[in-house]
């Protein structure tokens, strides 16, 4: 493995004036008509030049906002020079999804944003296609080494096989504990799965991650709701010694308006599982493939918003518009997969709310009544709070409605979990932020339970703090006797 360079013999100015990299993609007129990845990967060549952009600075930015402070300078002089396995081996080191990180992470507001050539103007070094790059060589030329110290004897049980679950049970399994992940889904991959279209990320990344568990040693047991039978006071009994709860928070937002119950109105994560999930991964009552008309209104402005519109263009409709009752400058979600809705041919109404939705005869959705808006002074968010233009009201016609309205904790696990302490609608209160510990001795959390919907990325730094705080407790290294 290279050594990292003398920060004092790189070159930067030739650096800063070397051309952006182009990251392939897909051409719109034909990913519309596939669920494939849009990103097309890099060539070793274009990866090493890529790369050389890097002015490996010695304020290393990057690392510093990255939630799982990959040590990206290190891995861009390994895949500069060619050494993409071992630039591999870096990313692994702090993270246990690269793969996917590399795909979903919105760098621009993460490690590609802290880049040096920001600054300057110019388009940073592409962080995240080279993290993909690399995981994916890594995996294809030589595997994953299945390697784990001898069994301890000591069991955990994780709830729920999102990002920071898996990471979870591949770092406590290494460690030579037996662990069982809990899942109420038919499969594996949580947010990841269920919640991310196939077009931004190949879902057959999260088999092969089962796979690599399940050989070392990692078992699994779906459509089980940890909660209600069997409770967390349940999994102790099985003789469970450690608990982590890692269920995300994907109950979606209510939109307390007339005729949210109209056939061909659809909440954002069922839409997307019947979209995008295979059959056979999805839950029974979810099987029949979503359905969409010529005319889809995707109402929200959020990452899972964009996801929809994206893939309603898949599935066929001809006119798709996403409603937000903010501007454009005050839209949540990534930036990039907002330009990539409108090179897919999304239109954006900005400042509207849905007043109504209107049905016909048979009870399906034919219209829907909104009202435009002006911005006024900051909410709670920070951004400027929308309001209501009277007399502006107007009638858009409709075929499909998707609700893309954000995402609450299940309040499930508070509620029959005894000496669990929960606050704002459900979330789990940590008590140990370096361990991930929760007032229930035993019972560890991270991801979105605890945080509210947020990344990947930070789910999976949860996993880690929370797998070494589960090892210590395991081992009575945490100075408690277990």
């Amino acid at each position: 493995m290279l050594e990292r360079p003398d920060s004092k013999a790189i070159d930067r100015k030739s650096r800063i004036a070397m051309p952006s990299t182009v990251i392939e993609k897909q051409d719109p007129d034909v990913r519309i008509h596939n669920f494939d990845e849009v990103y097309l990967p890099f060539d070793e060549e274009s990866a090493k030049a890529a790369a050389g952009r890097c002015m490996q600075c010695p304020a290393q930015a990057c690392i510093k906002a990255c939630p799982v402070h990959n040590d990206i300078p290190l891995a861009l002089w390994h895949i500069e020079n060619g050494e993409f396995a071992d630039a591999a081996r870096i990313f692994r080191m702090t993270s246990t999804l690269p793969e996917i990180c590399g795909r979903v992470c919105p760098q621009v507001l993460l490690c590609e944003g802290a880049c040096p050539h920001v600054k300057k103007g110019n388009t940073p070094v592409p962080v995240g296609r080279l993290e993909a790059f690399v995981s994916d060589y890594l995996r294809r030329s030589e595997g994953l080494p299945v390697e784990r110290q001898p069994a301890t004897g000591h069991r955990v049980a994780v709830v729920g096989a999102g990002p920071a679950g898996l990471t979870v049970a591949e770092l406590l399994s290494k460690k030579g504990h037996s662990v069982t992940v809990f899942e109420a889904q038919p499969a594996s991959g949580g947010v990841m799965r269920y919640g991310i279209p196939t077009f931004k990320m190949d879902h057959g990344l999260i088999d092969e991650k089962t796979e690599y568990l399940e050989q070392l040693g990692v078992g699994f047991v779906y459509e089980t709701m940890i909660g209600e039978d069997p409770s967390v006071d349940d999994l102790f009994d099985q003789g469970f010694e450690a608990v982590f709860l890692g269920v995300g928070a994907g109950v979606g937002a209510d939109f307390e308006v007339p005729g949210v119950d109209l056939d061909g109105v659809y909440d954002a994560t069922p839409f997307l599982i019947q979209s995008n999930v295979k059959e056979r991964d999805r839950p029974s009552h979810l099987n029949e493939p979503a359905k969409v008309g010529s005319r889809v209104v995707v109402i929200g402005g959020g990452d899972t918003a964009m996801d929809c519109v994206r893939t309603s263009v898949r599935l066929g409709a001809e006119d798709v518009t996403c409603v937000y009752r903010r501007t454009e400058a005050e839209m949540p979600g990534n930036v990039r997969d907002r330009q990539m809705a409108k090179e897919e041919g999304v239109a954006f109404r900005w400042l509207t709310q849905p007043l109504r939705f209107v049905g016909n005869d048979e009870g399906r959705v034919v219209a829907m009544e909104c009202i435009e808006m002006q911005l006024g002074e900051p909410d709670e968010s920070g951004r400027r709070r929308p309001i209501p233009i009277e007399g502006s009201e107007f009638t858009m016609p409709v075929e499909t409605v998707i609700l893309a309205l954000g995402y609450w904790p299940d309040p499930l696990m508070g509620k029959t979990t005894p000496e669990l302490e929960t606050h704002s609608w459900g979330l789990i209160t940590i008590q140990d932020e370096e361990t991930g510990a929760t007032s229930r001795r035993g019972v560890f959390a991270g991801g979105d339970i605890v945080l509210g919907p947020a990344l990947v990325v930070r789910a999976v730094a949860h996993g880690r703090r929370a797998a070494e705080g589960i090892h210590r407790f395991l081992t009575g290294s945490d100075g408690q006797a277990n």
